[in-house]
């Protein structure tokens, strides 16, 4: 088995997964029933929207840090304009994969979750990147990013 294989079923079969699950079902508790609701949930559009918002989120992002590290200071303008982009559609991005996640039981939303948790971390990065970069922190925004 590959090493990313190995790596996905250890995290699925992970007791501390499943506490992540739990922590995160009680800390999400009022947005999931929402999110399962919303437009952006599988079943209503018939797909899940959720990876197509992803590679927006991932592209922005991608975008500004390749900017940020070859672009220079002719490039800052731009990089906060991906940056804020990235930041905007994690929000629906996030809702997607929250309403999707909600109803997955086992190794699925076990993975899940700590998918979501490493989201949550790269979000709240670029979130603090984006208000570095309106205050003019520029270094301190590049290495938050």
């Amino acid at each position: 088995m590959s090493l990313p294989r190995r790596a996905a079923h250890a995290v699925a079969e992970s007791p501390v997964a499943e506490r992540v699950a739990d922590a995160q079902k009680f800390v999400y508790a009022p947005v999931l029933e929402w999110a399962r609701r919303s437009p952006l949930h599988s079943d209503v559009l018939g797909h899940s929207l959720h990876p197509v918002l992803t590679d927006l989120t991932l592209g922005c992002w991608t975008s500004a840090t390749l900017l940020d590290v070859v672009g220079g200071c002719a490039s800052r303008r731009a990089a906060t304009l991906l940056t804020s982009a990235g930041v905007a559609v994690a929000v629906p991005t996030a809702v997607a994969g929250a309403a999707d996640w909600a109803e997955m039981t086992g190794s699925e939303r076990r993975v899940g979750a700590v998918h979501a948790l490493g989201t949550d971390i790269a979000t709240f990065l670029f979130m603090g990147s984006l208000v570095a970069r309106l205050r003019g922190r520029n270094v301190a925004a590049t290495r938050l990013a």
